[in-house]
């Protein structure tokens, strides 16, 4: 997992702030870990490792820097496992972008799924058929699974 930069972070936190009381709710915690591939986790167990119904910007900047050292802290791992790790964390994001399960991933499903997480707006996002476009190798219009990990790995097409 790379790590986001504050901005990021923040308009995430907004996205998933749906009333504006400025908490996001475990629910809407867990909503996010679940789509992004992160944590299997009950609403009881993620109530007992944040200790708490919801959390603040802040708190959720503290939680985000918490999974992301859970996440990178492993250097104990041989290189093949962490390649295993790299592609099973792979499989997982092309999976959440991948919303209707045929295998492929469309501008329209990364467009949705931006969109979603508060990357991509009409106004400032860019166009995600051209995304698709340069990594697109073979010229079907949609990112199959190997072109979504060269693209994810910012390997030229």
């Amino acid at each position: 997992m790379s790590p986001l930069n504050t901005n990021d972070l923040h308009r995430i936190f907004e996205k998933l702030d749906l009333n504006g009381d400025g908490l996001v709710s475990l629910d809407e915690l867990s909503w996010l870990l679940g789509r992004i591939g992160l944590h299997n986790t009950s609403l009881d167990e993620l109530k007992l490792l944040v200790g708490k119904p919801s959390l603040d910007r802040l708190d959720f900047l503290f939680f985000y820097d918490a999974i992301l050292k859970q996440n990178m802290g492993d250097d104990q791992c041989e290189a093949g496992e962490e390649n295993d790790d790299l592609e099973s964390d792979l499989a997982k994001a092309f999976e959440v972008y991948d919303l209707n399960g045929d295998g492929v991933i469309s501008w329209e499903e990364l467009q949705s799924v931006l969109s979603q997480l508060g990357f991509w707006s009409e106004h400032c996002g860019g166009d995600c058929r051209s995304m698709i476009k340069r990594y697109d190798t073979n010229s079907d219009g949609v990112l199959d699974f190997e072109e979504f990990k060269n693209m994810m790995l910012i390997t030229n097409p």
